[in-house]
């Protein structure tokens, strides 16, 4: 996609009457105004470096309801399990919400889960977060919401900041950013270095000899450039890699996941205004799984996982001048992904005995439109999109690795359908620092090539993976209001109810030990699953966010209630009623700060309630509440110390629990110092 986006590039007009200043943004177009309608959330970069783990999974947590599959973060949890939702739609690892950087899509192209390490929260300049599905300028794949990530300029940036932290478990985080303006453009640039010996998963009561710590490694670098073309016209172009490297805690459960992304964006701000956005993606993912036996006192291998996978996408949009206050974007979107699982699995005697190769491709190709009406005190919106799907070249092979007939050779038929989706919305500004809001939406989302072809283990659980799952489909409405009462006092409260039609879930269907299609051998006290299409997911709730500022002082405040209910037949009627595996019904997340002459203290305290491990609701996970705070004192000369703590309450956070009752959890207490470095 790269290509031909180049070539449009060059065959556009470029004034040689410039004029003498030229600004640049190096943003996209501007959102439209029909975004007061919906439930939007701002993060800004003061609470973006203010997070006391450094992880940018952390930062989304200041707008509750945002949630992953598990509660733990990118230094533990598997991958694999660090999708993100909103609004109660969980119970599966793949992301039901569209993850955005400067507008290109970050899900995994294979598994539509989100490499958190990639993302280094100083190079932010701030997070918006828009709950409920819909989006159609933004590209399919928003079911839940949609979550922007948006890079910070030169000027943020620059010349350059160092920081080099040291933290409990022999932990080191090393960043450094760095921001110039070349001639009338900017490059800036950021690169990350973490390492840690890490903690035991299991906990104390549960754990064996076989149980160790689960050390991590990662790394990630971000190059990019923002240039004048023309008059109104300006290049932005982004490159950016990571590498991740973990064990889970046991012999035989290595991960290993690195990628590169590129993309480049033309936008034009003339009376016409435009966007064009290519971009390219490669994954290259490896992990390991074993089995423990009942004592804990040995691991065993079980599956090894290889796992490429590439994606491509070009989105052109256009703003065409239509008069004050109505705002119309149109325009086209296509999106590409292919890639395979290669596996060795039937291990015997510590040898695998079978290969397994499983994977297909998928392509999405879509018309947008989305206007906005701003007439007195009403702003009113209503957006569309028709979009063509395709899954095709399938495949499952399994063969003996000594050699012989194939087990499996399965090439499934090639599927295309069409989808619809939209939103419409109105907000009335009925008082001086009072609006009123209402929406309505409808989304979808394609299966994963991860969901349709890769089966996976989650300690002694295995699930396989279903080739003929459908598309899901979410229906919604919500309604609430904005409240600015003075005093730098802002509230904003939205009641909310989905029904999300087809819902791909982790199905129990049986128990070990014994072979299972799909997955082979399973341990005793471990479940079988199979992802299936459900009925529904019907869940309603309420989300309430409120922030404060006066002087040196500020906090915010951010909860959300849900309660989501599975609707099930047939052979997964055992699920009906119950609640989404991995989905809590409260969500609570509050802060206070000072910030005087570089001197700076926040605080933050979070609460998860109590959840449910499994799609039976029989593994239960207990609340938990936890305690962060930063602290940063200026010594001149543009050098600063840092403490920052994390779980300062050595909170248990239950992440896992095993049909044998073993536990697993998240990050305990861990303690980080840190020297800065800014020029004044």
């Amino acid at each position: 996609m790269i290509r031909p986006l180049s070539l449009i590039l060059f065959a556009l007009p470029i004034s040689a009457a410039a004029q003498d200043e030229i600004v640049i943004t190096g943003t996209g177009l501007d959102a439209p105004p029909g975004e007061a309608a919906l439930a939007t959330v701002e993060i800004d970069r003061t609470r973006i470096t203010e997070s006391a783990s450094g992880r940018i999974e952390d930062v989304l947590r200041d707008a509750a309801g945002i949630a992953q599959f598990r509660r733990a973060d990118s230094r533990s949890s598997h991958p694999t399990a660090q999708g993100l939702t909103l609004r109660g739609l969980g119970g599966n690892a793949s992301s039901r919400a569209l993850l955005l950087l400067d507008g290109v899509p970050q899900a995994d192209p294979f598994g539509g889960w989100v490499a958190f390490p990639a993302y280094l929260p100083e190079r932010l300049a701030r997070v918006r977060v828009t709950r409920g599905g819909g989006s159609g300028y933004h590209g399919a794949g928003a079911l839940a919401g949609t979550v922007e990530l948006f890079s910070a300029s030169a000027d943020s940036l620059g010349p350059f900041a160092l920081r080099a932290g040291y933290g409990s478990r022999d932990a080191i985080d090393l960043v450094a950013t760095a921001g110039a303006t070349l001639g009338q453009g900017e490059v800036t640039a950021a690169a990350q270095f973490a390492r840690g010996d890490g903690f035991v998963p299991i906990v104390a009561d549960d754990r064996g000899s076989a149980d160790r710590a689960a050390p991590y490694r990662q790394a990630s670098v971000m190059l990019r450039g923002v240039v004048p073309l023309a008059d109104a016209v300006e290049l932005q172009a982004s490159l950016t890699g990571f590498r991740d490297e973990r064990e889970r805690g046991t012999a035989f459960t290595p991960v290993d996941s690195r990628g590169v992304d590129a993309s480049i964006r033309l936008v034009g701000r003339d009376t016409w205004r435009w966007a064009m956005t290519g971009w390219l993606q490669h994954r290259d993912f490896a992990t390991g799984f074993a089995s423990v036996n009942a004592t804990r006192t040995l691991a065993s291998p079980t599956l090894d996982q290889q796992v490429p996978a590439t994606g491509q996408g070009l989105r052109i949009e256009i703003e065409p001048p239509l008069g004050t206050g109505i705002t119309l974007r149109a325009g086209g979107d296509l999106r590409g992904v292919s890639g395979r699982t290669a596996e060795l699995y039937s291990f015997v005697a510590g040898s695998a005995t079978r290969r397994r190769s499983a994977g297909g491709a998928s392509t999405t190709a879509g018309l947008f439109s989305d206007l906005s009406i701003a007439r007195g005190p009403w702003t009113l919106t209503a957006g569309g999109r028709v979009d063509r799907w395709a899954i095709r070249d399938g495949r499952l092979f399994e063969a003996p690795i000594a050699g012989g007939p194939a087990l499996t050779d399965t090439h499934f038929a090639d599927r295309t359908g069409w989808e619809a989706s939209g939103r419409v919305g109105a907000a009335l500004r009925a008082d001086a620092g009072v609006t009123l809001r209402a929406a309505a939406y409808r989304g979808w989302r394609l299966p994963t090539l991860n969901e349709l072809y890769r089966p996976f283990r989650a300690g002694p659980d295995a699930t396989a993976a279903n080739a003929l799952l459908a598309p899901e489909r979410v229906q919604g409405i919500e309604a609430g209001a904005d409240l600015a009462p003075g005093g730098g006092v802002t509230v904003a409260a939205t009641a909310f109810l989905n029904r999300l039609d087809a819902a791909i879930g982790n199905v129990t269907l049986g128990s070990g030990p014994g072979s299972f299609p799909g997955v082979g051998f399973v341990a005793a006290g471990g479940a079988y699953r199979v992802r299936q299409n459900l009925d529904a997911i019907d869940s309603r709730g309420i989300e309430v966010d409120a922030r404060w500022e006066s002087g040196r002082w500020g906090g915010g405040l951010s909860w959300s209630y849900v309660d989501a209910r599975v609707r099930a037949r047939g052979a997964a009627a055992a699920l009906d009623g119950r609640r989404p595996a991995q989905t809590a019904p409260h969500q609570l997340s509050a802060h206070l700060g000072y910030r005087h002459r570089g001197l700076s203290i926040a605080t933050t305290t979070r609460y998860v309630a109590a959840q449910y491990e499994d799609d039976l609701n029989a593994r239960a996970l207990a609340d938990a509440w936890t305690i962060d705070a930063v602290i940063r004192v200026p010594l001149g000369a543009g050098i600063a110390i840092q403490a920052r703590g994390e779980n300062l309450t050595d909170t248990q956070i239950e992440t896992g629990i095993s049909g044998t009752g073993v536990v697993e959890r998240a990050a305990p207490r861990t303690l980080w110092f840190a020297v800065t470095y800014r020029p004044d």
